[in-house]
């Protein structure tokens, strides 16, 4: 039995619609966020050294990281499901966004959440300011300019195609799900890009998607 191993509110919940996809049974063992710090609970660790969400167990193997995890289940229990053929351009441009999703478009939306609680968190008086003033000018001269030009990049490749590999829904865009949804909480993603705005909407329409927010519990990113 494949065990997902869910954090709240978090990476985990679009491993679980994989499994809607693919339809197949899935046992939950859940986490909670530290109230205060937001990381994973310690537990974590008993199941994988970095006591980090995504992982899944399926018998004696133990799988984490998104793009893993789903190249796994693509693998192992997809029968050509969710991936376009090998050799295609489409399979290129699948490959390519698997791993674009947490190795480029990840990086500069959670520099903007650390920076934004360097700027908002409780300071002495004396160092408030300080750290206010670091914390917009890295925002203004990098993380914000990051975040437009990554945004501009995926209107325009979804010009191209209804969906991130191809003309075909695919575990590429159950991947890209997450940059989007954390563009659209804390990134300034909203319907002045039609295309993007639109792909969340048709991805959140999915029985699938609505099935793994039942099984997942309540699913607010982080802001």
């Amino acid at each position: 039995m494949i065990v997902v191993h869910h954090l709240n509110n978090s990476r985990s919940q679009r491993v679980l619609w994989l499994l809607e996809e693919l339809g197949l049974e899935y046992e939950i063992v859940r986490y909670q966020r530290d109230r205060k710090t937001m990381l994973a609970p310690p537990e974590l660790k008993a199941i994988h050294p970095l006591g980090k969400s995504p992982v899944i167990t399926d018998g004696g193997v133990v799988v984490a990281e998104s793009g893993a995890i789903v190249e796994y289940l693509i693998e192992t229990y997809g029968n050509g499901r969710l991936v376009p053929p090998a050799g295609t351009e489409e399979r290129r441009r699948w490959t390519y966004f698997l791993h674009y999703a947490e190795g480029s478009a990840m990086a500069p939306l959670l520099m903007k959440l650390i920076f934004d609680r360097v700027e908002t968190s409780p300071a002495p008086f004396f160092v408030k300011p300080i750290a206010r003033g670091i914390a917009q000018k890295v925002k203004g001269s990098y993380i914000l300019p990051q975040i437009e030009t990554h945004l501009d990049y995926l209107e325009a490749e979804l010009g191209k195609t209804p969906w991130f590999a191809g003309s075909e829904f695919s575990a590429a865009d159950i991947q890209m799900s997450f940059p989007l949804e954390a563009a659209s909480a804390r990134g300034g993603l909203n319907e002045s890009r039609p295309n993007l705005a639109a792909f969340l909407k048709r991805i959140h329409s999915r029985p699938a998607f609505q099935r793994a927010l039942e099984r997942g519990g309540p699913y607010e990113l982080l802001k």
